[in-house]
């Protein structure tokens, strides 16, 4: 009972304090003087017209002649005759003018202060929810931008969050492209916690952290922060899908330790382009067509019904009409927390104890997005895969 009686006091207590806190804000005291003027202004302009044909008959038009008095619109329908009533009007339009010229300044100051912190990537995303966010910067991100934008166009430009400490120069230029005039940026390290809370990162739907040239980092430095950005990213949302660049290929192993869901070798397909060029057999345009989505050609991943999940290959091949090229299979598809979770679901299902230990080892080493490229007929879909096409121009 007293320990009851002694929170209720504590809580009351703390309503009185926040209570005491609200009402010493200047803005709310200014507030509150404000508005009591106005009620007694009202009042003297009701009371001291009931003996007058201004029309001022009601308390309502006495409300009516001071809501329309103090926003400066001045209709004329009504007016005070009386010499107290007038003098009440003359204190009413001066204090009119200053209220809404306060608030006009208050509120074209508001819009100013947000679009100047937008545009210093200061402004808070308190309310974005399933977005996109890129981290850090490199050269030519203009057109990496673009890029993205158009192998996302189901995702809004507004879902779109720039997190990097690019030179101011470069990130003015993004903003002034019409293009990219609805994404946000938000200045920060998206190595730090803060930043990531900054830009909303628990409700994120996916990443991408680019191999960041913002400062001047050397080349370790680089993708150790990819790797340290990962590994906070998918510490605080583990359920967003992470796609990481690093320009040394020995990082990937810390990236697939931190379930990193795509890891890109920009370095090495760079190399490997170059070493096939070297052949003088055209290797290059065949991987360039590949890698190009112009008209629709080029490598694609296709969704694969529900009902061939289970069945065979070369079941779901025969079923195929069209002209594109099946080459493969993708297998477990999407963000790799959620694979994981439904793999560690189904092991468990199996009344044997091995089995159920040998399934617990198979999820252990279990990787997201691998490819199985002509697969033999008898090759069993499993769930979460898609398709690999090659799509040729359509007639």
């Amino acid at each position: 009972m007293k320990k009851s009686e002694g929170k209720k006091r504590a809580l009351l207590k703390k309503f009185l304090v926040k209570c005491a806190d609200f009402f010493s804000n200047p803005s709310v005291l200014a507030f509150i003087i404000i508005f009591l003027i106005l009620i007694v202004i009202m009042l003297t302009i009701f009371i001291s017209e009931q003996a007058t044909n201004s029309k001022i008959n009601t308390l309502f038009d006495a409300i009516w002649y001071t809501i329309v008095t103090i926003t400066t619109v001045g209709y004329g329908d009504i007016a005070p005759e009386s010499f107290f009533g007038r003098l009440a009007a003359i204190i009413l339009l001066i204090v009119g003018v200053a209220i809404f010229g306060a608030l006009s300044g208050k509120f074209a100051s508001f819009l100013l202060d947000r679009q100047q912190k937008k545009d210093k990537g200061l402004l808070k995303m308190t309310k974005m929810k399933e977005h996109f966010l890129i981290c850090g910067w490199k050269p030519g991100f203009e057109r990496i931008l673009l890029g993205i934008l158009e192998a996302n166009s189901e995702i809004p430009t507004e879902r779109i969050v720039l997190l990097n400490n690019a030179p101011r120069s470069e990130m003015e230029k993004i903003q002034s492209n019409e293009k990219f005039k609805a994404i946000n940026f938000l200045r920060g390290d998206f190595t730090d916690e803060e930043s990531l809370s900054k830009a909303q990162i628990k409700s994120a739907e996916r990443a991408l952290i680019l191999a960041d040239h913002s400062e001047e980092f050397s080349s370790l430095e680089v993708d150790s922060r990819t790797v340290l950005g990962v590994i906070t990213i998918k510490n605080m949302n583990p359920r967003i899908y992470c796609v990481a660049e690093i320009i040394d290929s020995k990082f990937e192993k810390h990236l697939s330790l931190a379930r990193c869901d795509e890891i890109i070798l920009a370095a090495d397909y760079e190399q490997n382009l170059l070493v096939q060029a070297s052949s003088g057999k055209g290797m290059s345009h065949i991987l360039r067509e590949l890698a190009a989505k112009e008209n629709d050609t080029g490598l694609a991943l296709k969704s694969i019904p529900a009902n061939f999940v289970g069945l065979s290959y070369g079941e779901y091949k025969k079923s195929l009409e069209t002209r594109d090229i099946l080459i493969g299979v993708l297998e477990n598809t999407g963000n790799f927390y959620l694979r994981r979770k439904e793999a560690l679901a189904e092991a468990q299902k199996n009344p044997d104890m091995e089995k159920i230990v040998s399934n617990l080892k198979k999820v252990k080493t279990l990787k997201s997005n691998i490819p199985v490229f002509n697969p033999s007929d008898d090759y069993i879909i499993p769930d979460s895969s898609k398709a690999i096409f090659i799509c040729g121009e359509q007639d």
